[in-house]
């Protein structure tokens, strides 16, 4: 692997410097104060943290940085690497209903792709998206709704079309006990562009189901598979299914700061023909 992979190490470091659990004696954080006092149940802050996170449309400010590395990629087998910056800030409505918004922004490290041109770093298209959700569940169900629009923000044109799309999102979650699951979808239109192989042209679906299981003490396995399909594909070259799981955990820097801390890995059962055979996931997210 031509690069180290920041958030790998700065996953063992933060585990490090944060070996003792969070406490609920800290002093709560604004607008998750409920989250941080221990619940009737016995909860711990840091699980609440940590199933709040798990909640795509969970009332949090967070920041959240996800590396995606990706192996056997691309005609030469290279490794790609993609850091995806991507904040979420609720928007509260009324005590009713919140706005949830979901934005990624991709920083992509390519590798040689000859005979193709290709750029060694770049940024793609950043996707925004906006639920309108419950702000409580129902029995231990949420649901949100909204927009996706893909903004045409690629540094190069061999990292994503130039054309803006959009389409729906909407988000199903479940939440019991130690479990939070669900699923999330969306479909983005391209307005416009060219078609053929080297055309602007996209039509993209996705589904991210994700189910996690949360022991005590900010810990937590799960599995969260982001599968896709090209519509202007065809046949299984459409697809990408990956298969895999992930572990994380809350934990406070220095008593204070929570901090997200994940790792995982993904086999793509079915790909695209020069697709990654598999990924390594890993993700620091920021809470405020």
């Amino acid at each position: 692997m031509r690069r180290l992979n920041v958030l790998w190490v700065g996953f063992l470091l933060l585990t490090t410097l944060s070996a003792r659990p969070a406490r609920s004696a800290d002093p709560p954080l604004p607008d998750a104060d409920q989250a941080q006092r221990p619940d009737a149940s016995g909860e711990d802050d840091a699980t609440a943290l940590a199933k709040k996170l798990q909640n795509p449309i969970g009332d949090l400010y967070s920041f959240p940085f996800q590396n995606n590395t990706n192996f056997n990629y691309g005609p030469n087998k290279g490794t790609q690497d993609i850091l995806n910056v991507q904040p979420v800030i609720p928007i509260h409505v009324n005590e009713d209903w919140n706005i949830i918004t979901r934005t990624i922004l991709p920083l992509i490290w390519q590798p040689s792709l000859q005979p193709a041109q290709t750029v060694p770093f770049g940024t793609g298209p950043t996707t925004f998206s906006a639920f309108l959700s419950p702000a409580k569940p129902v029995n231990g169900w949420l649901w949100g709704a909204g927009p996706v629009v893909q903004v045409p923000t690629i540094s190069d044109k061999t990292l994503g079309s130039n054309i803006w799309g959009g389409g729906p999102t909407g988000v199903l979650v479940y939440m019991k006990g130690p479990w939070v699951a669900g699923a999330l979808a969306n479909n983005v239109w391209s307005f416009g562009g060219t078609q053929g192989l080297s055309g602007t042209r996209y039509n993209m679906f996705l589904v991210q189901p994700f189910a996690n299981y949360n022991f005590g003490e900010g810990w937590y396995v799960g599995s969260a598979p982001i599968i896709t399909a090209n519509w202007l594909a065809a046949g299984n070259k459409a697809w990408t299914l990956p298969v895999g799981a992930q572990v994380g955990r809350v934990v406070k820097i220095g008593g204070k700061l929570p901090v997200n801390l994940l790792i995982g890995a993904y086999y793509n059962a079915l790909r695209p023909e020069f697709g990654s055979t598999w990924q390594l996931r890993t993700q620091i997210t920021l809470i405020f």
